[in-house]
């Protein structure tokens, strides 16, 4: 599969999440010492401290608090999908993730409902994106 695009950076610690993503769920880096739950993950609480962490998984319903219609390609792989929608959502759980909007809607609402939905761009990587609900 050839995708032209920059890819995530792949680490130990963020590497249960895009092996989650691969499965089709979305998951968030939590804390059981304070119930603390974050995107991306750190190696210890931000809140506490703790650094024994877990995962659990997202409802990957949220809200649209803001995005963007990208009408520039500063990669060339951005070139064909011009214009396209990057955006910042809170989750229901909490946690804010920028990612892309796979709707064309000419207007999306501030506040707007999205669900998570993957987008399996290469044999080992599937993005996280979100369409309004």
């Amino acid at each position: 599969m050839t995708y032209d695009k920059p890819l995530p950076n792949r680490d130990t610690l963020n590497q249960p999440f895009w092996a989650a993503a691969a499965q089709g769920r979305l998951l968030l880096q939590h804390c059981p010492a304070c119930g603390d739950r974050r995107f991306p993950p750190t190696p210890v609480c931000p809140q506490c401290l703790a650094g024994d962490q877990d995962w659990v998984e997202a409802s990957g319903q949220g809200t649209l608090e803001s995005w963007i219609d990208m009408h520039r390609a500063y990669w060339d792989g951005f070139k064909d999908e011009l214009p396209y929608r990057v955006c910042l959502v809170r989750l229901q759980e909490g946690p804010v993730m920028v990612s892309n909007l796979v709707d064309n809607a000419d207007n999306p609402r501030l506040g707007a409902s999205v669900r998570v939905v993957f987008d399996k761009v290469t044999d080992t990587v599937t993005l996280p994106k979100f369409t309004l609900t």
